[in-house]
């Protein structure tokens, strides 16, 4: 699968397919699978600190929120080299990591929900918030990173406004402000967003994005970090059953009246499934000091 930032828009708002599954210490067998052991805090900042030390892109990792393992997922462009330099670097802790393999490769998705566009690309807007009598249109950092000005069609005529804030790498999510007259709904689609909320492991939750509309599944996990290569690192970020693809990110996660995030990244399509990773929503509501509406 694919590891990409997907774009998506409050006027519009991305599972895994595993082939081999094993521990850092050793080959599965088809009769077992190996599932590491739950780890501590501690023993898990130590892994964390391991991984970021060898960086090898097309990765990403967190904990099984079942069994408390490490969980390192690993992209087709990932080299049985590259899983034996992880091995060592994590050392004694090997046998807490379990590594899984997906198809496809990680990366960031660019284009989008009801889509919005930039010169030289395409995203999602996530959700219209406000700050007083100001309106903006939260999105994906990576999205608005090297972007000017936004408008809401591809031929560029009608604006929606500048992006005035970003945050890419580390955290990946972004802030337009919104210049214009056009009506600004606080719904994705037709679904009313009231409230935001924390995601929590085995929620159903609903993604829209330019490219692949509605598409819905479950939390599979919390606080997982994404390494997308030459684009960094992102940590803190929800992962998901909920496909996506190219044009998606930046669009929006929600569960029925409550967002929940904002679309990341992800390895697979809507084709043959994959796994995406979104931002809480939450943080960025409190970094900006802007409200749902």
């Amino acid at each position: 699968m694919t590891i990409k930032r997907i774009f998506r828009s409050r006027l519009t708002a991305a599972a895994v397919g595993l082939t081999a599954v094993a521990t850092l210490a050793g080959p599965a067998t088809a009769a077992e699978a190996p599932s590491g052991s739950s780890v501590n805090a501690q023993r898990f900042a130590a892994v964390e600190a391991s991984l970021m030390r060898v960086d090898v892109a097309g990765t990403a990792w967190g904990q099984d929120p079942t069994t408390g393992a490490i969980v390192v997922t690993a992209d087709s462009t990932v080299s049985d080299a590259n899983i034996e330099k992880i091995k060592k670097e994590v050392g004694a802790d090997a046998s807490a990591v379990r590594v899984e393999r997906t198809h496809g490769k990680l990366k960031p998705l660019i284009s989008g929900g009801d889509g919005i566009w930039t010169t030289s690309w395409r995203c999602s807007l996530g959700f219209n918030v406000r700050k007083g009598s100001t309106y903006y249109a939260l999105t994906a950092g990576h999205c608005v990173k090297g972007a000017g000005t936004w408008y809401a069609n591809s031929s560029r005529t009608t604006k929606v406004g500048p992006g005035v804030s970003g945050s890419f790498p580390g955290n990946d999510y972004g802030l337009i402000r919104h210049d214009n007259a056009l009506k600004k709904y606080g719904s994705v689609g037709s679904q009313d967003i009231s409230s935001a909320m924390n995601a929590t492991v085995g929620l159903n939750v609903k993604r829209r994005g330019y490219t692949t509309g509605i598409r819905s599944g479950k939390v599979t996990g919390l606080n997982f970090s994404v390494n997308y290569g030459a684009d960094g690192i992102v940590h803190g970020l929800i992962r998901t059953n909920v496909c996506a693809e190219g044009g998606d990110s930046g669009g929006p996660l929600y569960s029925g009246t409550r967002a929940v995030g904002l679309t990341s990244g992800g390895n697979g399509n809507c084709t043959t499934g994959g796994t995406t990773y979104f931002q809480p929503v939450k943080e960025v509501l409190s970094r900006y000091g802007v409200s749902l509406y």
